[in-house]
Order: structure tokens, then C-alpha cells, then sequence
């Protein structure tokens, strides 16, 4: 199968993923979450959607207790809607690169407000010398 048409593939099933758990699922435990990719095998069989979940460690162990639980009914859902002999199996994983980054720039922007964290030349005695 080509590169392409598994991109193709993965950007359809992350629109319709999407669509599928905010407005077709209605599991309390699902908090706010977004799809961040999706990526799908070459044999177009497999499908990780990758999700980022607002909230604490908690929120998010629920949500994706509550994803594994629909992922037939999302996978179900998804062969109505995609026009394939076979519909992909999905696998759910957590993607914290979002919060990954936003500590990476709040730990940047605290370097840059302090102006002089450390000495350049690595002299933190407060001797000079």
C-alpha cells in the first residue's frame, strides 16, 4: 500500500474518531480529549489513535480505561463510516507531548525571567575566581 493512502486513511479516522467519542459515546468517565495523530500500519490493518486528556493522573487513567472499553464500538462505528473492506483495529495510547512541551516552556520562560540562572562560565561560588 502506498504511504499516501495510509495518511489519507489516518487523518479520516482521526476526523471521524473524534466525532464518534465527543458526540456518539456517553461514558461519564470520558473527560475533555483531543486526537493528536493517528497512525496507521502499512497493511492498513492497524490503527494507534493517539489522544491527549486534560485533567490529573486520574482523569486520565479513567478516560483511557473508558476508551479501551468502547474501542469495539468506536471500531464498529468507524466501519460505517469508512469505505473499506476491512476496518482497521484501533489501539488507544496516551500522548503527553502536549504537556511535555508546555513544562518544556514554562521551565524555558523561568530561565529567561531570571536572566542569569547560572554563570556562563560555571562559577557558582560567588568568589569570582
Amino acid at each position: 500500500m502506498s504511504a499516501s493512502r495510509a495518511e489519507r486513511l489516518a487523518e479520516v479516522i482521526r476526523t471521524e474518531a473524534s466525532e464518534i467519542i465527543q458526540r456518539e459515546l456517553r461514558d461519564p468517565r470520558i473527560g475533555f480529549l483531543s486526537i493528536t495523530d493517528v497512525e496507521v500500519s502499512a497493511d492498513l490493518r492497524h490503527a494507534k489513535i493517539f489522544v491527549s486528556v486534560l485533567g490529573d493522573a486520574d482523569a486520565k487513567r479513567r478516560t483511557m480505561a473508558a476508551l479501551a472499553h468502547a474501542r469495539g464500538r468506536v471500531r464498529s462505528m468507524l466501519g460505517g463510516r469508512l469505505a473499506l473492506r476491512f476496518v482497521p483495529e484501533i489501539a488507544f495510547r496516551l500522548d503527553e507531548s502536549i504537556e511535555r512541551g508546555a513544562r518544556v516552556a514554562t521551565l524555558l520562560r523561568r530561565v529567561t525571567e531570571d536572566g542569569s540562572g547560572g554563570t556562563a562560565g560555571g562559577d557558582r561560588s560567588g568568589t569570582g575566581g
